[in-house]
This record gives structure tokens, sequence and C-alpha cells, in this order.
């Protein structure tokens, strides 16, 4: 079964990004794709493809995420594994991040 959250650019949802079967996948949503007038989440995420595929979690995304002992607080408080980044994304990427892009678990 796969995890999922919706990836927003400024409260627009942008696409999907999931982890299933050891992959991670990030799709940007039709709309928002064939917008041209919207711009890529990421330079590492361009819109010259509408559909990424990686063994790792994406930097862009990684990059999201809290560092240290903040890192260590947030997993501690919310009972998830320091090495489930995608889990800590799901549950902190729709409120406790900085810019314009926010994750929210499905």
């Amino acid at each position: 079964m796969a995890r999922q959250g919706i990836v927003f650019v400024n409260d627009e949802e942008a696409g999907i990004i999931s982890y299933q079967d050891s992959q991670y996948i990030f799709k940007y949503s039709d709309d928002y794709f064939n917008n041209t007038q919207k711009k890529a989440i990421s330079v590492t995420l361009p819109k010259t493809q509408q559909e990424y595929q990686s063994k790792t979690l994406f930097p862009f995304f990684f990059n999201m995420l809290s560092e240290g002992v903040n890192r260590n607080l947030q997993c501690r408080q919310l009972q998830i594994d320091e090495n489930d980044y995608f889990g800590l994304l799901l549950a902190t990427g729709g409120t406790e991040t900085i810019g314009a892009v926010s994750v929210k678990s499905i």
C-alpha cells in the first residue's frame, strides 16, 4: 500500500508524492503540468516531464525536513522512526515548512 501526500504550491495542488515498493514517485497534476504559467516546484523537478521516480527521497523534499536536534524531537513526539524521512515529511510538511511548497498527507 502506497503512502501519499498532496504537494501544494501557495495552497494550489501541484502534484502527488508517494512511496511504494521502495520507490519514491512525484507526479505533477495534469492541470498544473499543462499550465505554462505555473513554474516547476524546484529546479531539480522541472516540468520537462510529468513524473519522476527515485530510490531515495528527492533532495528538494528531503531539504524541507528539519535537522539535528529538532528532527530528533519531532520524531520522538510524533513517534516516527528517525530514518523514516517520508513519514516525517507527511507529518510535518503541511505546517512546518518555509516557502511556498507544502505537503499534506492523504
